[in-house]
């Protein structure tokens, strides 16, 4: 959620011909405690400006000399092509309000200055504007996780589906559509936990974090392929394994057993060289049939 500090610490551009109009816009803001105002008198610097700083919100003088705020703001579509562009216009014209909002302005502020309507404007603006970019941020990074979970749905599918799944054309799309299921013999299913990992995660950046992942997965498959276990399992925190699933083992149960104790081993390894001291839980299921099925994104294992 946007806070008031958020708000006041929005960085603001005013662009005007005349410094009078400059120091006077100036003082309102600081007099209402904004803290990142920044000013030019030279209209042909604001979208170099705009590139460097990313301003929140530019106050915009539509009459000056040179180029106009008109011209401005088309030279700033450019930089925010099919995004929100975060100009307020000040103008002393009645008529050019339309316009300006026509030409993509998103609010303004008429001359000469009233505080309250400024200081009333500035804030909704930069409010909308950092509200704006909180949703961008967001969806960027839903986008990102979906195409992580289809990559971990078709790591944690045996074998033979996942292989299914990959030929199909809506897979490759990023979408599955169909139902696809298998039956397999007895198998125990391994399911390998690290504890108060988010707590961990909180306090690692984002290179530690997946290199500590990578690192243990790497080490939890060392010895999988011979075991008669899928090495490609690991979803985030947990490691899941089916022992079984390609081919019927009578010791499915022992085998199982074996890998845990070599999950534990690998942890204990690693935080003999990390200062990350990580924990365990493991668990353990056995059942007569495993039926996986793959259907709008969704695996279960039902014993």
């Amino acid at each position: 959620m946007i806070s008031a500090m958020d708000i006041l610490r929005g960085k603001i551009l005013i662009v005007d011909d005349q410094e009078a109009n400059v120091q006077l816009l100036e003082q309102m803001l600081r007099g209402a405690k904004y803290t990142n105002i920044s000013s030019t008198m030279d209209p042909s610097q604001v979208c170099e400006l705009h590139l460097i700083h990313h301003y929140d919100l530019i106050l915009l003088d539509l009459m000056m000399p040179g180029m106009d705020g008109f011209q401005v703001m088309e030279n700033l579509k450019d930089i925010e092509k099919g995004s929100y562009l975060p100009v307020l216009v000040v103008t002393a014209q009645p008529d050019h309000k339309l316009r300006a909002l026509k030409a993509g302005a998103k609010d303004f502020v008429s001359k000469p200055f009233d505080l309250a309507e400024v200081l009333l404007r500035v804030h909704n603006m930069l409010e909308v504007r950092l509200l704006h970019q909180e949703m961008k941020e967001l969806y960027a990074r839903l986008a990102a996780e979906k195409k992580v979970s289809e990559r971990m749905l078709l790591n944690v599918l045996p074998a033979s589906l996942a292989e299914r799944l990959q030929e199909r054309p809506e897979v490759k799309l990023g979408s599955f559509t169909e139902l696809i299921t298998e039956s397999h013999a007895e198998v125990t299913v391994l399911f390998a936990d690290l504890l108060d990992f988010t707590k961990f995660a909180e306090g690692a950046s984002a290179e530690v974090l997946m290199g500590v992942l990578d690192e243990l997965s790497s080490r939890f498959d060392e010895k999988a392929v011979n075991s008669g276990i899928d090495p490609s399992r690991t979803i985030g925190n947990a490691y899941l394994a089916a022992v079984g699933l390609t081919d019927a083992l009578a010791q499915h149960s022992i085998q199982a057993s074996r890998k845990a104790l070599e999950i534990v081993e690998a942890v204990d390894r690693f935080n003999e060289h990390s200062r990350f001291k990580l924990k365990l839980r493991i668990g353990f299921d056995t059942g007569t049939e495993v039926s996986s099925v793959a259907f709008n994104r969704k695996v279960n294992y039902d014993l």
